[in-house]
């Protein structure tokens, strides 16, 4: 498939039905239209990030939908250990008994600056949220994604990872190395057909991501979220085997 036809896919409304899929950052933004857009194609959603609130205002409205009732697993990525997601990853199992799917939809993104002035802890926020941590959680979950007949994970990376522009400096980084690792990860996967792993570029879209690192947009300039939710119900779906190790833009550079 081309980019015109990630965008114009048509998901059959049962696409994911039975499906249990992790989706990180899921309080607001794009994480939160697909929490919404994999329950409203039947799968059993399981909502993480840091602010509980959030994640319940996302709980009821996919209830409310009348979709398959979502787990809450709150975590504070940048403090998270590997016990704590194994620990996570046997509640997904003990709790939902499977697991087909992640979206890595959390970041760290902070105001444009020089590198001069990019402080090591705000290094190590956004190493540990936007690429650690990816990393980290698929090894968690891996037996829970090998058991799956139909696995995928999506990464998402940022259209500040493919140009080479001052003032981006660790957000780019991160998400250059983010687009790295799904290339990696796909390549050690080659033997396993059940699994696959993409990286998104999500583009310019009104989100509290956005809102920070370009507070001058013009909001009616920018697309919503949920005019995206095609690319990540086609990745997130069965009719996606076979798509793998790509990173696949959401909108025209």
């Amino acid at each position: 498939m081309n980019i015109t036809d990630f965008r114009q896919y048509q998901a059959p409304k049962d696409l994911l039905k039975e499906r249990v899929i992790l989706v990180t950052g899921a309080g607001r933004g794009i994480g939160r239209a697909a929490a919404r857009a994999f329950a409203a194609h039947g799968a059993t959603v399981i909502l993480l990030g840091r602010k509980v609130k959030a994640l319940e205002a996302v709980y009821d409205e996919i209830v409310a939908d009348g979709q398959p009732q979502p787990a809450i697993f709150p975590l504070d990525l940048e403090q998270t250990e590997d016990a704590e997601l194994i620990a996570m990853a046997a509640g997904i199992q003990e709790q939902l008994g499977r697991l087909d799917g992640i979206l890595h939809n959390a970041v760290a993104a902070f105001t444009p600056a020089a590198l001069e002035h990019h402080s090591l802890r705000e290094w190590m926020q956004h190493l540990r949220v936007n690429l650690a941590m990816p990393a980290a959680l698929n090894r968690a979950c891996l037996p829970l994604l090998k058991a799956s007949p139909d696995a995928s994970v999506i990464l998402t990376s940022d259209d500040h990872a493919g140009r080479v522009r001052g003032y981006w400096g660790a957000l780019a980084v991160t998400k250059a190395a983010i687009e790295l690792l799904a290339q990696i990860q796909a390549d050690e996967w080659d033997a396993l057909p059940n699994l696959r792993i993409n990286a998104v570029v999500p583009g310019p879209v009104d989100s509290p991501q956005r809102q920070r690192t370009h507070p001058g947009d013009v909001k009616t300039h920018l697309r919503r979220p949920e005019e995206l939710m095609p690319v990540y119900l086609y990745l997130m779906g069965p009719d996606s085997r076979g798509t793998d190790g790509r990173v696949i833009a959401c909108q025209d550079s």
